[in-house]
Order: C-alpha cells, then structure tokens, then sequence
C-alpha cells in the first residue's frame, strides 16, 4: 500500500511510525508549517529521519498543495490529527481517496475538543471514528468506529494516551486495510445525533465554585493536563491539575461558603463547593511551577477561610 500521511504532533509520528513498522510504503507527509521560534514538528521530523519528503503548506486549498499530492500518486490519503482545511478537490486525489481519525463516536462530538467535552459532561463511554473528510467538519461517512469506557476518575491525559491514541493508530491501520482490499462499508452519519462543540479553551476552563461539585470535578478532568482548570487566588490565575472529590452528606458536613479553602494539609487544600468540596492534590501557581496542593498552600500562604475566585 502506497500512503500519503497528512498530520502533525505526536499522534501524526505515531501513526507514521506505524505504517512504516509495518512496510508500508510512504510516499510522503504533509504537516502544517511551524509557528515563528517553535520545535520542529514531530511527524516532520520522524518523516525526515527515514528520507521522506516532507510538504508544509499554508494551506491545503492552493494549487501548490495540490500538484504536491498528485505527485505522490498515493494509493490511499491518511489523516491523523489534522487542524488545517482540507478541500474535497485536494482529500480526492489519492487512487482510493482519504481517511481521517477523529476521537469521538461521530456524529457526537464533532469539532476540535472532542476528548474534553464527553469527560466536563461526566460521560462514562466515549471512542473514536474513523471517516470519510468532507467539506462538512467531521461530517463524512463512517468507515469504522471503537469505543472505550471513561472511568469515573480518569483524566483527559488518561483517556487520550492511554486509549484513544493507541486505539486510534490500530483503527487506522485495519481500516486502511479495509479500503485497500475494497473490503469497507461506509455508512452516513446520523444528523438526528450529531453534535458540535467547539475549542475547551480558557475561557471555557475556568471554575466557578457556585457549579456543583461534579461539574467542577469533571471540569478539572477534562481540562487535565491542557488547557487546565483555573480559578483565582488574589487576581492571579490559579490552575488546578489532579484534584479529588469529596460529597456532602449533610448540609452540616459543607464548610464554608462557595471558593472558600476549608482545609490544608501537607499534601492538599480544600475548596468548597456546591454539595462538597474538591481536594487539590496538584495545582500551578503564576510562577509556572506545578506543586503538589500541599507545597502550593504553604508557598502561597494559604489557610482555611482564604477565598479563591475573586
């Protein structure tokens, strides 16, 4: 099988390195241009080690682009981890057309945060989606699907590394072998379903301590390990990582009021919220340094009665 791989970051390297584990042939890699002061691409890199060449286009729409593909004259287009457009007119030209991964059970869930939002819903089974790309975001044929569970406590960096990373390399593997061997069904998405959700950025991380309990737990691990949960301490941001949950049983077991610290030990602080409070067991001050909640209380100077998101 003669493929073209058009990608970027870790994901698009390990599904390079994937297809030439395997003998596959690679005609050659597209990434997207590296912003000014930025480490060289990992795919790019990958590619460049075992001699491939290696396209890095402003845009996939140009003729550039374009006329760079048909050259490759590739069996089959891959996509893998992929933030620029690409047209139909480009996605088409590889013999058997493309691919493309996405880490979600489409229809649910299209768009570029796909991982954050099922887990900030409290979710408990989620996946990934192996399609047709169209002009449409996230809205071609299905080729093959996977699912995974999201445990109760699991983190975006749990979920994605541990299941869909690995997952999404092997689906994309067996269903190129699908598309080469003509041995695929491809069925439309059900729109009645579908779903969109766009960037989980900082706005959109940001705790208010008024939220219940499970929405800010689930939002602290759906935002971990990026773009991280934050609220505030004092005017400053104040991001919260690996962090537990503790409910309330009674109205008497709730200390304090909303964003107020109730406790601190050498390990975590407290925070209330409504129905409990949530532990923080890592967090990262304006400083940049990640602490342990502990480390973090004692060089922030914080004690029970400290009110965070002021």
């Amino acid at each position: 099988m003669r493929i073209a791989i058009i990608g970027q970051l870790d994901y698009g390297k390990a599904v390079l390195d994937a297809f030439l584990a395997r003998k596959d042939e690679v005609a050659g890699v597209f990434c997207a241009p590296e912003k000014p002061g930025a480490k060289a691409d990992p795919l790019k890199v990958a590619a460049q080690e075992n001699g491939l060449k290696v396209n890095q286009f402003a845009s996939l729409r140009g003729p550039e682009a374009h006329e760079a593909m048909k050259e490759l004259k590739a069996d089959l287009g891959i996509m893998a981890y992929v933030l620029q457009f690409a047209p139909d007119s480009f996605t088409k030209i590889p013999r058997l057309g493309t691919i493309q991964y996405h880490p979600s059970l489409l229809p649910k869930y299209r768009g570029p945060s796909s991982i954050n939002w099922p887990i900030i819903r409290g979710d408990t089974r989620t996946g990934l989606t192996i399609f047709r790309p169209t002009e449409g975001l996230d809205e071609g044929p299905v080729v093959l699907q996977k699912e995974c569970d999201i445990g109760p406590d699991e983190t975006l960096g749990d979920v994605y590394f541990n299941k869909l990373s690995p997952m999404g390399v092997k689906a994309t593997l067996e269903a190129a072998d699908l598309v080469f061997a003509g041995k695929h069904r491809e069925r439309p998405q059900d729109e009645s379903q579908a779903s969109y959700e766009g960037w989980c950025r900082e706005a959109e991380a940001r705790i208010h301590w008024a939220s219940h309990i499970d929405y800010i737990y689930n939002l602290i691990r759906g935002c971990n390990p990026a773009p991280g949960a934050w609220t505030t301490l004092n005017g400053k941001k104040l991001q919260i990582f690996d962090a537990r949950k503790h409910l309330a049983r009674r109205f008497a077991d709730v200390v304090g009021k909303a964003g107020e610290v109730s406790d601190v030990t050498d390990a975590s602080f407290k925070v209330t919220a409504q129905g409990g409070a949530i532990e923080v067991l890592r967090a990262r001050g304006a400083d940049g340094k990640k602490l342990s909640g502990g480390e973090f209380a004692r060089a922030a100077g914080l004690t029970a009665g400290t009110l965070l998101g002021n």
